[in-house]
């Protein structure tokens, strides 16, 4: 994994989701939140694993709503910042943390009805290993969201501490293919970088935001996003 020392440091994990999801940065955490939701639908009672759980944004969204989560990441201080989430929000009984490597998952075949990976592809150094073995361990879904090339994430990607795998299309079906995994609906969004939001404030990046969801959805949109969400399903 690129980057895995700045990932798993104290002081990032401290203040990861305040730099990135505040201020016009609560847009793209709703919109993640969003994506798996709406991917993933009914949850209660559902068998969720979240690969590189981080901080726990979805898994204690997920668990807050019924499901049985398991979250599994590298870094330790991430996992410490999620159980202090799960204890605040009142679902700590509800969910696991675990520390482990996505190439080698702790599981048997087929444990859980869908497999979450949001932010993790961009840091994989071998994606085709790492979705197969996600797709090992799920009996129905695999949802995960990559960051596209030829749009403006490309940009400022050098700027990124730990580095930024970016997606084609095409890359990310020929992965689909070598892990056996059907693709069931795909999504597309923020024309504009991340970066951007996390240094506007809120008024003026609902503006920008607004702006944005306008050009995504034009004709030209799908080409524009520098997001995509893949929701796809065991065969």
């Amino acid at each position: 994994m690129k980057g895995q020392e700045w990932y798993q440091a104290d002081d990032i994990a401290q203040e990861y989701d305040d730099k990135r999801f505040s201020k016009g940065g609560r847009l793209i955490d709703q919109r993640e939140k969003r994506a798996v939701l709406d991917a993933v639908g009914p949850v209660e009672d559902r068998d969720v694993l979240e690969i590189a759980c981080g901080t726990g944004r979805f898994t204690t969204m997920l668990a807050e709503r019924g499901a049985d989560v398991v979250g599994l990441d590298i870094s330790g201080p991430m996992l410490q910042q999620g159980r202090e989430r799960a204890r605040d929000a009142g679902v700590a009984d509800h969910l696991e943390f675990m520390r482990g490597d996505a190439g080698r998952l702790p599981f048997p075949d087929d444990s859980f009805d869908t497999i979450v990976a949001m932010r993790f592809f961009h840091l994989a150094d071998q994606p085709a290993s790492f979705l197969s073995e996600m797709r090992r361990v799920s009996r129905e879904q695999v949802f995960f969201d990559t960051f596209n090339r030829y749009t403006t994430r490309s940009l400022y990607t050098w700027a990124l501490p730990m580095g930024s795998r970016l997606y084609s299309k095409a890359e990310v079906n020929r992965l689909l293919d070598s892990a056996d995994l059907e693709l069931a609906g795909a999504e597309h969004d923020f024309a504009l970088p991340y970066g951007l939001y996390r240094q506007t404030p809120n008024r003026l990046a609902s503006l920008i935001r607004d702006l944005d969801t306008a050009v995504v959805r034009s004709p030209l949109g799908k080409y524009l996003a520098s997001v995509s969400y893949w929701n796809t399903q065991v065969p």
